[in-house]
């Protein structure tokens, strides 16, 4: 499949399925995904940046820290400025999995993407 594996960040509820909005996102799943499957890392805390009718930037620019070691970002929804400000840390933001599987979704992106399809 992948060599090397890749780091996925996923924003979660439960750790089960892909369900949780970016700006809502208070934890981030770490992933490894690769020939050996697909593993938990770690689980690293964030403050949540939408805030209702304003948006915390100083959140922003702790999640953005803490997801810039991984390949894509996967959540249930994004805004066209938060995906703006991933793309530029060079993540990519991923919300064509949304309320699917963990690590079924995982895994099917890794294949897509090492057959050079581009997922979004």
């Amino acid at each position: 499949m992948l060599e090397p594996a890749l780091k996925l960040a996923v924003a979660t509820k439960d750790g089960i399925s892909i369900n949780e909005h970016f700006g809502h996102a208070k934890k981030f799943g770490i992933y490894s995904v690769g020939e050996n499957g697909c593993r938990l890392l770690e689980t690293r805390d964030v403050d949540n940046y939408c805030l209702g009718q304003h948006a915390d930037q100083s959140a922003m620019a702790g999640i953005l820290a803490t997801i810039k070691d991984c390949h894509a970002v996967f959540v249930a929804r994004i805004g066209d400025g938060p995906t703006a400000k991933v793309n530029a840390i060079g993540v990519r933001a991923v919300s064509a999995y949304a309320y699917a599987a963990v690590e079924e979704s995982l895994l099917d992106y890794a294949r897509r993407t090492a057959a050079g399809e581009e997922i979004g």
